[in-house]
């Protein structure tokens, strides 16, 4: 018989950046159905997915929205030790804010090298370690990091150079977290996202041409939803997750099988 509690956010409290829409908003709401409780990290605001939290979870407010721009205004750092401080401990954190900047390799700019590699990577790494810290110093506790890699974290991609390097920059980091923190009760692991429908994925699902083609290669035949996300990083937050340590998991219909 399955131990359902394997898989439950009950009493936890989870810290998801960019929780506003999409990928980060799907994770948010499952984490909220599983029983937890998210700080939802982020620059634009979280009405909506507090408004869409409230109608699935008996708590007053399970989504707590934190202002954090994650640039060098509001060091990643500082940010989580204010959100661990005003709300107890935090026992998860997701790491799902990421931009993306498109040129031919050939015209690629550095500011737009920098800007992706800064939220992306640098922020990510900065967010792991301030958790990480905050966990080693509270007695008997432990921690799970889910950090949002991407199917070009395993593939080259075209026009995106940044956003390659800082994905693939997280699965390497992921193994390297994984290594150094599992003897210090902290899971560290990622999901690679396929082909999901979201904001960013709306010019292409609207495109006949590029729709088809994509379609076509998703061995599961449709585009992925947030929740499919949502429902991945739940597992590895949940208990049932607990020897898993330094796993990239591709959650893409497929993709990658083709």
């Amino acid at each position: 018989m399955i131990d359902l509690s394997a898989f439950s956010l009950e009493g936890k409290t989870i810290m998801v950046t960019g929780a506003n829409t999409g990928i980060g908003q799907g994770i948010a709401l499952a984490v909220v159905r599983a029983g937890g409780r998210v700080l939802a990290a982020g620059r634009s605001n979280m009405d909506d997915t507090s408004r869409q939290a409230a109608a699935l979870s008996h708590m007053e407010a399970p989504i707590t929205p934190i202002f954090a721009d994650l640039d060098p205004l509001m060091p990643p750092h500082a940010m989580l030790d204010a959100a661990w401080d005003a709300h107890g401990p935090i026992h998860g954190l997701v790491n799902n804010a990421g931009i993306i900047r498109r040129a031919d390799a050939l015209d690629f700019t550095e500011e737009d090298w920098d800007d992706v590699m800064g939220v992306n990577l640098k922020a990510a790494f900065f967010l792991c370690q301030a958790f990480a810290r905050r966990v080693v110093q509270t007695p008997g506790a432990t921690g799970k990091i889910v950090n949002i890699a991407s199917m070009l974290s395993f593939q080259g991609g075209i026009r995106v150079a940044s956003y390659t390097a800082s994905k693939s920059g997280i699965m390497g980091l992921t193994r390297l977290l994984a290594c150094e923190w599992a003897q210090k009760g902290i899971n560290v692991n990622a999901i690679a996202p396929g082909y999901i429908e979201t904001n960013n994925t709306e010019a292409l699902r609207n495109d006949p041409d590029r729709n088809t083609q994509i379609l076509g290669r998703i061995p599961a035949g449709r585009w992925g939803e947030p929740s499919d996300i949502g429902d991945a990083a739940v597992f590895l937050l949940a208990s049932a997750s607990n020897y898993m340590h330094g796993a990239t998991i591709p959650v893409d219909g497929g993709w990658l099988a083709r």
